[in-house]
């Protein structure tokens, strides 16, 4: 019965995806958890915690096709404890006495946190790939239109000419900040939990630690250099990571939204045949990824500051913290798997309108290129100077709906120094573009070397 958005038959495609929700769906989530549960087992059966003889039954009956999950929901009803109802269900399933070994001297965060270690572990793939392909295609559209003039706003109002390659270079760029505080906190990732009570080792003796190393050998973790029962903050970096990621996409997002209103019309999301955008208008073409970009950052970012909430931790374990991250990370992480594959679509197939972006600059009649006359001027009689007649010129400019260059040739202070000619010069678009293609070329050539360190990454994580 399927409440979530990121579950509904209908909709879920919009609030996740089948890779991400896959991973935290309760039925492997559990099977997760009986893996760690049997590999405890051979663990504590090496170092001679419990008997050898139990450890093949306890591996047998760790398969989630053999538990009645009725049952589990029931025995959680009535005991209120995570992890009692599967320890008796498993200890029914046993035969002779091996039953009475499992999950010995562990608790239930020594299971969860060891599996979350695990999965978050895989989401890191995830986004780093999806963030590489995103990286990729708008290098690909960065070069394209390295020299593509438009309009450079700010304040929500025309400031000085760009390049659309300018734009989206400045995009690339804090993705790849994005992918390189991944691999930076990939270090501190894939620390496994088993500490007992309150993380003392108490209940495995001399044994503790040497239990440890075999232990996450065997699930594929790193012993952690001391309990983090009571501690969360890795898990909050990541989400909160997580969390920017999502904002950056946003921001793309809201650009394209913006750029693709019909009096603007720069950008566009590709159009996809049989795509309706409205049941009473048929003409209608929106922007449904922006849109949903910006719908699901919003969930995620509001959901990721609860995290936040958990570094406050009371004593050596405090059930609202961890629990809370059964029931936030899940969803945080389903909720970026459909950011990430709308964010790919977006960036993959946009849309320039060179011409349009042509116009909006020459709607302008020529006031966004001020800033090149008045320097000129500057130079000839000072900026404050220069900054002042330019300003006396362009303010009746705008209000009589002239252009600035005839404002200027009418100004007699200006005309003495300069020339038709140097007007001319000043207000061709071309010559007003700064470094724009230039810082272009140099984002391609800093991205590229960068994408070259991620190669260990890839060996180790997608080689196939």
């Amino acid at each position: 019965m399927p409440v979530h958005m990121i579950d509904s038959k209908i909709y879920g495609n919009a609030w996740g995806t089948d890779e991400m929700r896959t991973m935290f769906d309760e039925i492997p989530r559990t099977q997760a958890w009986l893996e760690i549960i049997s590999s405890l087992a051979e663990a504590q059966a090496e170092v001679g915690l419990i008997p050898s003889k139990a450890v093949p039954e306890i591996i047998r009956i760790c398969d989630v096709k053999k538990l009645d999950m009725d049952s589990l929901r029931k025995e959680y009803d009535q005991s209120g404890h995570s992890m009692h109802g599967l320890i008796q269900e498993l200890k029914k399933l046993c035969k002779g006495t091996a039953g009475e070994w499992i999950y010995y001297g562990a608790t239930v965060q020594d299971i969860t946190d060891t599996w979350m270690s695990m999965v978050l572990t895989k989401v890191w793939r995830i986004v780093f790939r999806d963030l590489r392909r995103i990286e990729h295609d708008l290098l690909v559209l960065a070069q394209k239109n390295r020299d593509t003039p438009m309009l450079g706003r700010t304040h929500g109002q025309p400031g000085l000419p760009i390049t659309f390659g300018f734009k989206v270079s400045i995009w690339i760029r804090e993705i790849r900040r994005h992918m390189e505080r991944l691999k930076d906190l990939h270090k501190r990732m894939g620390e496994g939990q088993l500490a007992g009570g309150v993380g003392s080792l108490s209940a495995f003796g001399e044994k503790g630690l040497k239990l440890q190393s075999i232990f996450f050998e065997k699930v594929g973790l790193r012993p952690p250099d001391i309990a983090w029962i009571s501690v969360r903050d890795n898990q909050a970096e990541f989400i909160q990571l997580l969390s920017m990621i999502s904002s950056t996409l946003d921001k793309i997002g809201h650009e394209v939204y913006t750029l693709q209103r019909h009096e603007i019309g720069e950008v566009s999301e590709s159009f996809v045949k049989g795509t309706v955008g409205s049941i009473t208008m048929p003409h209608k073409r929106n922007p449904e990824l922006s849109e949903h970009l910006g719908t699901l950052a919003r969930l995620i970012r509001h959901n990721a500051n609860c995290l936040n909430e958990n570094l406050v931790h009371e004593h050596e374990r405090d059930g609202r913290a961890w629990k809370s991250e059964w029931g936030l990370i899940g969803t945080i992480c389903v909720m970026m798997g459909a950011l990430l594959r709308f964010g790919c679509a977006l960036c993959s197939t946009l849309q320039v309108n060179s011409e349009k972006m042509m116009a909006n600059l020459e709607a302008t009649r020529g006031h966004i290129l001020s800033e090149g006359i008045m320097l000129a001027l500057a130079r000839k009689i000072g900026k404050q100077s220069a900054h002042d007649l330019v300003y006396q010129v362009t303010v009746p400019a705008f209000e009589e709906n002239r252009s600035l260059k005839s404002c200027l040739v009418d100004n007699g202070k200006v005309m003495e120094h300069l020339s038709l000619d140097e007007i001319d010069f000043l207000l061709d678009y071309k010559h007003q573009l700064g470094l724009c293609p230039q810082f272009v070329d140099r984002t391609v050539e800093l991205t590229h070397t960068s994408r070259e360190s991620d190669q260990p990454y890839l060996e180790r994580y997608f080689s196939e």
